[in-house]
């Protein structure tokens, strides 16, 4: 009887791997949809502070066009006294003197972005250069500008798949050695932990969407 449980015990993981594995490409179609909606609809999260992000080349928009309209979704109401006087002075100086008006063009991005990093709980660490914003959310950002996730999802997935693969094989192979030795246990169980959250991290963006504090 005490073999018999043993060996049900050994193979526990392998049966959830196994199980994990059937569905994990249905898990993922979902999930690279899920993502791309948070992702998309809520770009400013992962990169509002930087220069070649939604909010500043909107503020740069507003400058061009003399229409603060364009600014104001990225804050509140209270915060809109602040933002455009603000606007206004920057704006007027605009075909004065390049050097002031630079200083006064940055000091306007910055407000802004702050502000909104208010509205999300976030803090503020100063403007980034364009070029540092995460690939992914530059994919994201391209395919809602050519209206075509298609293409993104493909990339995606191919890197998701590949991603997930990669540690599922690697969990695998030190299943069947596990119980050799001490060391080769360890190992197995860091490669399943590693395996089984990245899946169940997916599987929580399904269940339970994004928020700031993913980002």
């Amino acid at each position: 009887m005490r073999t018999t449980e043993m060996n049900l015990r050994t193979e526990v993981p392998m049966s959830l791997l196994k199980t994990r594995k059937t569905s994990l490409q249905t898990i993922l179609s979902l999930a690279f949809v899920s993502l791309f909606m948070i992702f998309g609809s809520l770009p400013a999260l992962a990169h509002c502070d930087s220069y070649d992000g939604p909010v500043i080349k909107d503020a740069a928009r507003a400058l061009e066009t003399n229409n603060v309209n364009l600014i104001l979704k990225w804050i509140t109401d209270e915060q809109e006294q602040q933002i455009i006087p603000l606007f206004n002075k920057t704006y007027n100086l605009k075909n004065g003197d390049k050097e002031v008006y630079a200083i006064v063009e940055k000091h306007f991005f910055e407000t802004l972005v702050r502000l909104h990093r208010e509205t999300e709980g976030a803090p503020y660490t100063g403007l980034k250069p364009a070029g540092t914003t995460k690939q992914i959310i530059q994919m994201t950002d391209k395919a809602l500008a050519e209206g075509n996730v298609d293409d993104f999802l493909v990339k995606f997935n191919s890197h998701i798949n590949k991603v997930i693969r990669e540690k599922y094989q690697k969990v695998a192979e030190l299943n069947k050695v596990k119980d050799n030795s001490t060391e080769q246990g360890r190992a197995f169980v860091e490669a399943y932990v590693d395996y089984t959250h990245t899946v169940e991290a997916l599987h929580d963006v399904l269940e339970h969407g994004g928020g700031h504090a993913g980002h």
